[in-house]
């Protein structure tokens, strides 16, 4: 099993990254240099556990459901849908926003677990962190900053 990771701290309240992250279908708002459009199927918001995001990524149609979202601890998770975007199995993410008290600002998360063929691993874990949830967090830094 693989695990890709990212964190950074956000000179921000955490309760301000985490009113701008935790709508499911908030990328398009916030990472609009890499989410083209994204829509919620069925009718459901990005609030409801097990709505899927239909979002285009550069080129690449991507939908994902949520599978877990909570206020207390300020995280969310999801998985992909079939067929997956990548060719990984099992994948499922969690982001998550915590409060440093020391200076009032917020330690972000943002991991993934994996399945893929051995001599991909090194790649997809490298490429979730570095071409996804790093530059994600760095838009919502730059959306939250106005």
């Amino acid at each position: 099993m693989g695990k890709s990771y990212y964190s950074t701290v956000f000179d921000a309240p955490a309760a301000n990254v985490w009113a701008a992250a935790r709508d499911f279908n908030g990328l398009a708002t916030w990472f609009a240099a890499a989410v083209v459009s994204s829509e919620i199927e069925d009718g459901k918001t990005g609030e409801s556990v097990s709505s899927v995001r239909n979002f285009l990524f550069g080129e690449t149609r991507i939908r994902e459901q949520l599978v877990a979202l909570s206020d207390v601890d300020c995280s969310y998770t999801y998985r992909f849908c079939d067929p997956a975007p990548f060719p990984v199995q099992n994948y499922l993410a969690t982001l998550r926003v915590t409060p440093i008290t020391d200076g009032d600002r917020a330690f972000v998360e943002w991991w993934t677990t994996f399945d893929c063929k051995a001599k991909e691993l090194e790649h997809w874990t490298g490429f979730f962190a570095s071409e996804v949830f790093k530059p994600a967090l760095e838009s919502l830094r730059v959306y939250i900053k106005g």
